[in-house]
């Protein structure tokens, strides 16, 4: 049994040192990249929220209209 703990110590070990490896070949965003595709998502985001929201509105609008009718 001594030796399972041991050998599963030793696989989590290889797999945080792989991490840190894998982690080290990432090519991190500059601070100008990261923030202009940060603001792309926002305005896409906002774009699709106000789209829903038309859709919803008039989808509402004319099931009303639908209903009185």
């Amino acid at each position: 049994m001594a030796k399972e703990n041991v050998q599963v110590s030793e696989e989590k070990v290889g797999f945080v040192k792989g991490t840190f490896k894998e982690l080290k070949q990432v090519t991190w965003p500059t601070k100008g990249e990261l923030a202009r595709k940060t603001s792309v998502v926002l305005a896409v985001v906002i774009l699709a929220t106000f789209f829903v929201w038309l859709v919803d509105t008039g989808l509402s609008q004319l099931l009303a209209l639908l209903i009185k009718g």
